[in-house]
């Protein structure tokens, strides 16, 4: 008999308690301790050995049935950011300044409950990692754990992620093959000019000019560089120059982030930016560096893998509510470094379009608890159908 969302009835108040103990005690990318330890001691009571401390807070658990050589894995993230909480429930941050504004205590219970479930169903023949890691809101949590070996020292076939999308009803999945989430960029750019007196411009060279120029001009890259179809933003978010009236600054900074869906996209706007900031300071007699860093990579799935995940959604919901075809998401998720190793999928399940309802990042956002056991059903359906006992 194939697993639903009822099947995990009897651990929804479980799983609640779990979620709700971890979004009142947040902790931040690599700082996770008690999170990871919690993750782990839950495993463990289920009989899943567990192996800590991969990419410094990560935590991994291996479940194995028969003798299949196939192997799937399954991934939720467990930090929380740097937002004071709004809410007064009862479940409230007890962290002052931290909160789980983004769900991946939600996350992190779901995959917990599927781990439980198939621990105690054993309905598969192959081996199921379970991946909780660390350090995913831009602190390189994935990468961390790609280079402390992850997929050679628990190697997968497949791999599924699942993050919940506010004003997508509870109930409802979207699933899309190819690029789903873009990639994202921070730079930095140092421009030395010569500083001067206020009153007297013309004996030096005015950093902050430069720096309002290279911002402007910042803004044709996309629109004068980008093909059309080629979804892009480059936004410049800072500028500073000088601590004075009366002074012209010697030196200014200017920084900002890319989105784009492909890394040809990101090297070209990098690329673009480098000419941009390089020849405007010259045109100026100043000089200027670019530093960029990608510390996402866009968000590609499988499209055998998606269309796999797709069929799974609908099993459990019904086809007329799987969105096949969500559009593009400019905002970035570091699991796709991991699917850029082993062909996945990332999906996004429903957290509700009740009226007060928010986005994530947001000091009032609270993940929905109604939708742990369908995003948990996922998980289990997903590792019983790749991992089919003949």
């Amino acid at each position: 008999m194939s697993t639903t969302a009822d099947t995990l009835a009897p651990l929804h108040a479980d799983m609640t308690a779990w979620r709700r103990d971890f979004h009142a005690h947040p902790e931040l990318g690599f700082q996770e301790t008690r999170t990871a330890g919690r993750v782990a001691a839950l495993l463990e009571a289920c009989g899943i050995p567990v192996t800590r401390g991969v990419g410094r807070t990560g935590v991994v658990g291996t479940l194995k049935v028969g003798s299949s050589p196939r192997r799937i894995g399954l991934r939720a993230d467990m930090d929380a950011l740097p937002i004071a909480e709004a809410n007064a429930f009862a479940h409230r941050s007890t962290h002052a300044g931290l909160m789980h504004a983004c769900g991946h205590d939600g996350h992190t219970a779901m995959l917990l409950g599927a781990a439980t479930q198939l621990a105690r169903t054993k309905h598969f023949d192959g081996t199921v990692h379970f991946i909780f890691q660390p350090a995913e809101e831009g602190q390189g949590g994935a990468k961390a754990m790609i280079d402390d070996g992850l997929f050679e020292r628990f190697p997968c076939d497949s791999l599924f992620g699942m993050h919940n999308r506010p004003r997508l009803a509870v109930g409802r999945f979207a699933v899309r093959s190819g690029p789903m989430m873009a990639g994202g960029g921070f730079f930095d750019i140092h421009v030395t000019g010569r500083g001067a007196h206020g009153a007297r411009p013309e004996t030096g060279i005015d950093a902050a000019l430069v720096a309002a120029q290279i911002a402007v001009s910042i803004q044709s890259i996309v629109a004068r560089n980008i093909a059309p179809l080629d979804n892009a933003v480059v936004s410049v978010t800072r500028i500073h120059a000088g601590d004075a009236y009366n002074v012209i600054p010697q030196t200014a900074e200017l920084g900002g982030t890319v989105r784009a869906f492909s890394r040809d996209t990101m090297q070209a706007i990098e690329n673009h930016l480098r000419r941009v900031a390089e020849g405007t300071a010259a045109a100026y007699g100043a000089t200027a560096t670019l530093d960029f860093r990608v510390p996402f990579a866009p968000t590609i799935n499988d499209p055998e893998q998606a269309e796999f995940a797709a069929a799974i959604c609908s099993e459990l919901v019904g086809a007329d509510q799987v969105d096949r075809n969500p559009p593009l998401i400019m905002a970035s998720e570091d699991f796709s470094f991991m699917l850029e190793k082993v062909p996945g999928c990332y999906l996004n399940i429903g957290n509700g379009i009740a009226e007060g309802g928010c986005e994530v990042h947001n000091p009032a956002y609270d993940f929905n608890d109604q939708a742990l056991p369908l995003g948990a059903a996922f998980f289990v359906r997903a590792v019983e159908a790749r991992l089919a006992a003949a």
